[in-house]
């Protein structure tokens, strides 16, 4: 056996058998992956021969991403909140977003707020009117105070504000998301959600417009300038639903694509550190689904409370119409109705979609690798993958309070409906100004007829007495 004693690239000291080094057969290691540490960009070296050709820069090691893929996928949306003074986000640089409270977009926006608030305030007082004169039925009182409840909006405002922060921490996480799938496959985040972001920020707008304009006309009609404001606030209640199902639509579309390429890379070669990076790929996502629900946690509460609100007045102005018929002031209630029942439904529709896309398919495609032809690190990380999916909840949560998927659709259509039945009996309960006459009329009418009768006999009494009392005086005479 043949000992080489000398290496360039090993040590003098360290015995080569065979001539073939004993690192070699050592089993490669998997590298430790933080989630939160920011991928160690390419060193620079300088080199002091003149001969050398200096490399140039390797946009597949340090990727840089002038414009971040998603804030541009869903910048339509992003800039219709901006412009009606709801989101003040304050983009430094492109991929950079912040919230100051001392900067322009700030400052526009508490000017929009303000202005709304003063011409929500200056409409009140006909609006107080229009309550005092309303004919006293329950129904109707209930649905007039509907048009009060339309104002409600107003206050979800200053929440987004306080929301901003979060919301802008949320999109720099997609950037560094898009930064690491770069390094990770070599090619830019393949989403293409831009369209169906422009569509929704220019037909929400005008459905919007028409759906209010439908409700007031038919109901109570309101004047033009009384109008403006319920046109404001249906717009920006919709706009967050639009809002809600593209940062939705971009989780799922991103989980489909990291399943797609994991699928690949482990049909080619099945080495432990790819899987390893997927994982922490995958860790990312399913921490950017949480952090969606935490960053619009107390926004989105109030929409769904809101909507439960707007959903069962408006039912209840419907059936409490059924006896009499339905008629035109009827067509906005069930637009209303309509409308606000499809936006919740899409709210939970879209995220039970986005955390079963992130979780369940996941688990899927791990189930069905074949370990038999791995070796043993990879099946160890292919196994710490599944459990990793198991361990980490993908569901949206607002803030902890509930989770938002189907279920919590179901709930709220089940406690609605228990409140209806409560406000139709309650409503049987009171007797209506028909019962009422009628009853009044009843208990008069026997009422008049004896004092009529007594009126007549005491007449002809005191009419008997005095003509007994003539003729006895003529008697007398």
């Amino acid at each position: 056996m043949s000992l080489f004693k000398s290496n360039t690239l090993y040590p003098k000291t360290m015995s080569i058998p065979n001539g073939f080094a004993t690192q070699i057969a050592d089993k490669p290691k998997n590298k430790i992956i933080f989630l939160d540490v920011t991928p160690p960009h390419t060193p620079h070296f300088i080199s002091t021969s003149s001969n050398s050709i200096v490399p140039i820069h390797d946009n597949f090691i340090a990727p840089k991403i002038n414009n971040d893929i998603i804030y541009e996928n869903i910048k339509p949306v992003f800039t219709i909140l901006r412009m009606m003074g709801v989101l003040p986000l304050t983009r430094t640089s492109p991929g950079r977003n912040q919230f100051q409270i001392a900067s322009p977009s700030m400052l526009y926006s508490i000017i929009c707020y303000v202005s709304l608030i003063s011409y929500v305030l200056y409409l009140s007082l006909n609006k107080v009117q229009i309550l005092r004169t309303a004919e006293g039925k329950f129904e109707e009182a209930v649905i007039e105070y509907l048009f009060t409840v339309y104002l409600f909006p107003m206050l979800v405002v200053p929440i987004i504000w306080y929301e901003t922060r979060k919301i802008a921490g949320i999109l720099n996480g997609w950037v560094d998301f898009e930064v690491c799938y770069k390094k990770l496959s070599g090619r830019i985040l393949p989403v293409k959600l831009y369209r169906k972001a422009l569509a929704i920020a220019v037909i929400i707008p005008i459905l919007s417009t028409s759906s209010v304009i439908i409700t007031h006309m038919t109901m109570v009609h309101f004047k033009l300038m009384q109008i403006l404001p319920y046109i404001f606030l249906e717009i920006l209640t919709y706009i967050l639903g639009g809002y809600w199902y593209l940062l939705c639509e971009i989780l799922s579309v991103c989980a489909s694509i990291l399943a797609e390429d994991f699928q690949q890379a482990l049909r080619h070669v099945g080495p432990a550190g790819k899987v390893a990076e997927y994982r922490a790929l995958w860790l990312r996502l399913s921490k950017l689904a949480r952090d969606t629900g935490i960053a619009n946690c107390y926004t989105f509460t109030f929409v769904n409370l809101y909507l439960f609100l707007i959903i069962t007045l408006s039912i209840y102005g419907l059936l409490s119409q059924i006896s009499e018929g339905f008629g035109t002031k009827d067509i906005g209630l069930a637009v209303t109705a309509c409308c606000s029942i499809f936006l919740l439904f899409f709210i939970c529709d879209e995220a039970h979609y986005a955390s079963h896309n992130v979780r369940t398919n996941f688990q899927k495609k791990l189930l069905m690798v074949e370990l038999s032809w791995m070796n043993t690190d990879a099946q160890t990380e292919v196994n710490m993958f599944l459990r990793a999916t198991e361990m980490n909840p993908s569901q949206i949560s607002l803030g902890g309070f509930f989770d938002v998927n189907r279920h919590l659709f179901k709930s709220l259509l089940a406690t609605m409906v228990t409140y209806l039945v409560v406000l139709l009996q309650f409503q049987i309960s009171i007797p209506d100004d028909n019962q009422r006459q009628m009853e009044t009329d009843d208990v008069t009418i026997p009422v008049n007829d004896t004092f009529v009768a007594e009126t007549t006999k005491m007449t002809t009494t005191l009419a008997t007495t005095i003509l007994t009392t003539l003729a006895k005086r003529k008697k007398k005479q």
